[in-house]
C-alpha cells in the first residue's frame, strides 16, 4: 500500500447551496465515491468536505454549514457501515481555511480536521493555521 491515505473530497458548487441541493450532492458523491469498498477500505480513506464554491475564493463554509455537512457525511457512513467505521474515519473541513477561521472551524465535533490549499504557500499562515488547530485539538 505504500503508506498511502486516500483523500476524497466532496462538495457542491454554489447554485446547489443556493438550490438547498447540498445533502443531495454530497450523499450521491458519498455513495458513488465509496462504492463497493469494503469496511476495512472506507477506514482508510479521510474525507474532506470541501465546499466547491469555497475553494481559493476567500469565501468559506461558516463553522455552522461545515458542521452540518460532516455530521451527514457521518451518518451516511454510520447508515451504511455501521456506528465503528462512522466514527474512525476523519472528515476534514476543506475550502478557504485561514488562520483567522480555523479556530472556530475545529470547534465544532465532526470537523477532525482541514485541508489546507492555498494558504499552505504562505509559511507564516500555515504555520498560524497549524497553532489554531493545535490550540483546539484538544477539544
Amino acid at each position: 500500500n505504500n503508506n498511502l491515505i486516500p483523500v476524497f473530497c466532496v462538495g457542491e458548487i454554489l447554485k446547489h447551496r443556493e438550490d438547498n441541493k447540498t445533502f443531495e450532492i454530497v450523499r450521491g458523491q458519498v455513495e458513488k465515491g465509496l462504492n463497493g469498498l469494503s469496511e476495512e477500505a472506507v477506514c482508510s480513506v479521510v474525507i474532506a468536505y470541501e465546499p466547491v464554491w469555497a475553494i481559493g475564493t476567500g469565501k468559506t463554509a461558516t463553522p455552522e454549514q461545515a458542521e452540518e455537512v460532516q455530521g451527514f457525511i457521518r451518518a451516511i457512513l454510520r447508515e451504511s457501515y455501521g456506528r465503528g467505521v462512522s466514527e474512525v474515519v476523519r472528515i476534514l473541513y476543506g475550502g478557504s481555511v485561514t488562520p483567522g477561521n480555523i479556530s472556530s472551524l475545529m470547534k465544532e465535533q465532526d470537523i477532525d480536521g482541514a485541508l489546507v490549499g492555498g494558504a499552505s504557500l504562505e509559511v507564516d499562515s500555515f504555520v498560524k493555521i497549524v497553532s489554531g488547530y493545535l490550540m483546539e485539538a484538544g477539544r
